[in-house]
């Protein structure tokens, strides 16, 4: 337990909706007349038994040495406040100079799917997990998405310190988009928009720090094999891609060349929600070789690593299973799992193939 806890995510996940669930005492740093009331209350607010929840809290920065005050003086008092925030460098900052120790930092993500368990996996898949994005009303597909991209780069990231102008900032997220589920390659994004590479990758900081994209690191695994160290990316929310790509419907999408990549990044992104959900501990990666063994994402538990493979088809066939078992040999990996859109679940000793819902079963059981 901590005195305070730091809800953070994307704009538009729930944050807000679930504070004010908790029905403490709400104050949105945003707007004037609450950041006044905060100011002009504030002793007879830490005094309260209620818990006192600060929804932007980047954007009222000196509130900060202000709760760290507040906690060191009863410092025994845990849960009495809930901090609310979009990532960004100056909240990270402020948090980590003012609240270290105090603070307990927990991320919320757009829905996943043991929290839409009658919901088809398609559905979660092509209009992601944003409440308002198209998951649960998919007329405001592609709208919703347009909007925030729009909101995002004219608003957020210029406020949160991108030096970029919003038209470059839109013309990156299009260029990301488009090799989504590569190796990250910053100078040849960067050629195609007239930036250098140092710039290209200043700009990605903002944009992972909004949790727009997502980059596995490789795994420095100790194999006689050359391995790729490159990065790779994918969009945090299949959706958002989707919107960004000018995708209309289901059938559009499978027509797609990177269909493929779609899925997979799709698919990763469930798997590392669902167990940090479930408040494992782990480390994720992947690993590619120069003669094209692959894992797509391998699971570092510490005592445990799992290998996982991910393919689009109903059926992997004999070919598949082979060259992703010798990838997971040659990392020793405890377990591996190939997850497909296959009904069937087969398992053989520390192999397993089977579907997205099976294996996040597998993995929650399974997982230290």
């Amino acid at each position: 337990m901590y005195p305070a806890v730091g809800l953070v995510g994307p704009r538009q996940c729930g944050k807000t909706t679930l504070a004010k669930f908790l029905k403490g005492s709400y104050f949105d740093l945003e707007t004037e007349s609450d950041r006044i009331k905060l100011d002009a209350k504030w002793p007879d607010i830490i005094n309260s038994d209620k818990l006192v929840i600060l929804d932007e809290a980047q954007t009222m920065p000196d509130v900060f040495p202000r709760l760290r005050s507040a906690i060191d003086k009863q410092r025994k008092r845990m849960g009495r406040f809930m901090i609310l925030g979009s990532v960004s460098p100056r909240l990270m900052r402020q948090v980590s100079e003012s609240l270290a120790g105090r603070l307990a930092l927990v991320e919320l993500t757009p829905f996943v799917l043991h929290e839409l368990p009658k919901k088809p996996i398609d559905d979660l898949w092509f209009y992601g997990g944003y409440p308002d994005g198209g998951i649960l009303d998919p007329d405001q597909y592609p709208y919703w998405q347009n909007d925030y991209l729009t909101l995002l780069a004219q608003r957020d990231l210029p406020q949160w310190g991108l030096p970029a102008k919003p038209v470059v900032t839109q013309k990156l997220l299009k260029m990301i988009a488009g090799v989504h589920g590569q190796g990250w390659n910053a100078s040849r994004i960067g050629s195609s928009i007239g930036l250098n590479y140092q710039t290209i990758n200043s700009y990605l900081e903002y944009i992972q720090g909004c949790f727009i994209v997502r980059l596995l690191e490789f795994y420095s695994a100790n194999i006689s094999k050359r391995i790729r160290k490159s990065p790779k990316f994918y969009f945090g929310d299949s959706g958002l891609l989707h919107a960004l790509m000018r995708v209309g419907n289901m059938d559009d999408l499978f027509i797609q060349p990177w269909v493929g990549a779609s899925w997979e990044g799709f698919v990763i992104e469930q798997i590392i929600n669902n167990l940090k959900s479930a408040d494992k501990v782990f480390y994720p990666y992947y690993l590619r070789t120069s003669d094209q063994y692959e894992i797509d994402l391998i699971l570092d538990f510490g005592r445990m690593l799992f290998a996982i493979e991910v393919k689009l088809t109903s059926s992997p066939g004999a070919d598949d299973v082979k060259r992703f078992r010798k990838a997971a040999d040659m990392i020793k990996a405890d377990s591996c799992i190939l997850i497909s859109r296959t009904q069937e679940h087969i398992a053989s000793g520390n192999f397993t193939s089977t579907n997205i819902r099976s294996a996040l079963q597998l993995l929650l059981e399974a997982a230290p």
